[in-house]
């Protein structure tokens, strides 16, 4: 159910089992061309709408991310005792080695990518997957499946993806931080948070469970694990965990004491992108990689595409793709992450947040902010009056305003706080698309 990128890998690879599948998909064939003429086999399009029967006569039903369980035909394929998994879960059975999984509403995606690195740096045989971009269902053997591996699969892990596990387990579990986000899917906040815990699921007395410290909720789940705990926190010494004392990070753990490398050299900015730090190495340091070898990969990782990504200086004013800031608290972490007056362009559609707690640092940080979107109008009805605020068609004109406005020393900041799907395919697309308008000013 959805003939997105997972969709398409997870239809492959029942293909190869041997499986009938159909694919069913609220979009029309004509707009699922590009997807369709992925599929390798012979698969049943049901493509336009979905049809209850679809759903009654299947074995078990793989759903997309994007796609909410309290559907009608979802409900009533629950009630008939069909299994509805999300593509991790599909994979589970068939994966080699070990999983490290992370989750969290803000930092996954840089945190995964940071622990990517740290093993492949190490020499390690790693596979990057999950909300990152690679679906994990195309590190899943189609063949048997090797009872001892060496592999490590770090895997993005999004409250919709933990929404249908059953057997998936995280070797290492990380939960970085919960902040109110998705909240025009789930009932309430607590139902939210409620889906990240679930990463947890299945973990045993050899597991191990990374949480911050400085979120009050990640801190709150600590309790009653069966895995072992390992905290981490960038405010506060711990007697054991990964923490931050004097300007450096240090690791207690099991009685003993580590020393890794000076905050000032890490080469990602930002006090959240230390937290994401902190969590890579507990995840590093738990997998056995050595010390020196995460120090490096800090040094070096210059970070993810679309997130706080610099993009150009044109005229003496930087640019900045925080495409990836797709909610409000991620929003916060990106206009605190920069020191130069700020024109923002902000909006999307949004996911039910709180723009109102924007205001302190708009007021403080931003001289002007461009609205585009669906959200446009609720974001300037919370923002307004803290800032002089204006409208933008697009994403081509909220461009060309900032740069018409903009002076040396200033910095252009893409700034969401939106999910994407009102005007774009996804956060990539949209990230992109002002990579690629900016890339096209005219300046020095």
């Amino acid at each position: 159910m959805g003939l997105a990128r997972s969709g398409v890998a997870a239809a492959n690879f029942l293909l190869k089992k041997g499986a009938h599948v159909t694919i069913t998909d609220l979009k029309s064939c004509q707009e699922l061309q590009k997807e369709i003429a992925q599929i390798e086999g012979k698969v049943r399009l049901a493509l336009g709408g979905h049809t209850e029967s679809d759903f009654l006569n299947a074995d078990l039903i793989v759903i997309s991310p994007g796609v909410p369980t309290r559907l009608s035909e979802l409900k009533h394929a629950v009630a008939r005792g069909i299994p509805i998994l999300s593509e991790v879960e599909l994979a589970f059975p068939f994966l080699a080695g070990k999983v490290i999984g992370i989750t969290g509403s803000n930092g996954k995606t840089t945190t995964t990518a940071l622990i990517g690195e740290i093993f492949k740096n190490a020499g390690r045989d790693v596979a990057v997957a999950g909300n990152i971009g690679t679906p994990l269902i195309q590190f899943a053997s189609t063949g048997p499946v090797p009872p001892v591996s060496d592999r490590v699969n770090v895997v993005e892990l999004s409250s919709f993806q933990l929404e249908n596990i059953r057997k998936f387990k995280c070797h290492i579990a990380l939960l970085l931080n919960v902040t109110p986000d998705h909240l025009d899917r789930y009932l309430s906040f607590e139902d939210y948070a409620l889906a990240k815990e679930r990463i947890f699921m299945n973990q045993g007395r050899r597991d191990y469970a990374v949480l911050n410290v400085d979120n009050s909720i990640s801190l709150s789940m600590a309790e009653g694990r069966k895995a072992q705990v390992m905290l981490f926190s960038r405010r506060q010494m711990l007697s054991e965990g990964v923490y931050v004392d004097d300007g450096s990070i240090y690791i207690r753990w099991k009685n003993q004491h580590h020393y890794l490398m000076p905050v000032k050299d890490i080469r990602l900015r930002g006090n959240h992108n230390l937290e994401n730090v902190l969590a890579a190495t507990a995840a590093g340091f738990l997998s056995g990689v050595d010390l020196g070898v995460m120090a490096e990969t800090f040094r070096r990782f210059a970070g993810v595409e679309h997130r706080l990504e610099f993009t150009r200086r044109v005229n003496g004013v930087d640019y900045y793709n925080d495409s990836k800031g797709t909610n409000v608290d991620s929003a916060i972490q990106g206009l605190q992450a920069l020191d130069q007056p700020l024109i923002v362009i902000m909006g999307g559609k949004d996911k039910g947040g709180d723009f109102t707690v924007l205001r302190p640092l708009v007021a403080k940080k931003v001289k002007l902010l461009i609205l585009i979107g669906a959200a446009a109008e609720k974001i300037q009805a919370s923002l307004g009056d803290e800032v002089e605020t204006v409208r933008a068609r697009d994403m081509q004109e909220a461009v060309e305003l900032a740069h018409s406005r903009a002076i040396v020393g200033d910095a252009v900041l893409l700034e969401p706080a939106c999910a994407s799907f009102d005007m774009f395919e996804n956060y990539e697309h949209r990230g992109r698309v002002f990579k690629e308008i900016v890339h096209a000013l005219p300046g020095e």
